[in-house]
Parts: C-alpha cells; structure tokens; sequence
C-alpha cells in the first residue's frame, strides 16, 4: 500500500482508492461516465463486495444499466451498499 494519503502502488503507478472504484464499476460493466460519476458514492470496501457477485465480472463498459446493476447488488443483502448504489445511480444518470 502507498503512505498515509490511501493510495496503492502498482508498478511505480499510485492509484486513489476512487480510481480503483471507477475501474471496478466499468469492469462490472457500467459506462465510463457513470462508473467515474458513482466512484465518488462508494468506498473500496464497497466495491470489494460487489466484486463478489459473480455475475459482474468481465464486463464490457456500458454493458449494463443502472437498473440491472441496482437488481444484482440487491444479491449482497447489504442495505447500505444498495441504498449507496440506487442514490448514487439515479444523481449520476440524470447528470
């Protein structure tokens, strides 16, 4: 891990915990645009669990919709990552 300031070090390269956020969400298929929108709701640790739903991974940006990403968190039962996603989802899209 990078020093004090929640960076990590990959190859010389730091990396803000909100670009590892916009990057997970593109991969679970968001477009880019509302993946660096919502990055600003969730926190890593957030985005660690929606990780875990398998049927997020490998996905081309724009891929999903908001509305598809909200249906497959409700999997993680986990109130404030649904309640952080839906708020943060409807901000951004309407942006």
């Amino acid at each position: 891990m990078g020093g004090g300031d929640n960076t990590v070090s990959t190859g010389g390269l730091r990396h803000p915990p909100e670009t590892r956020v916009r990057n997970g969400l593109m991969s679970a298929g968001l477009s880019a645009p509302i993946s660096a929108c919502m990055a600003a709701g969730l926190s890593p640790g957030q985005l660690n669990r929606l990780n875990g739903l398998g049927k997020l991974k490998k996905r081309e940006p724009g891929d999903i919709t908001i509305k598809e990403f909200v249906k497959q968190t409700r999997a993680l039962q986990d109130p404030e990552i649904v309640g952080v996603v839906t708020s943060s989802g409807v901000i951004c899209a309407i942006k």
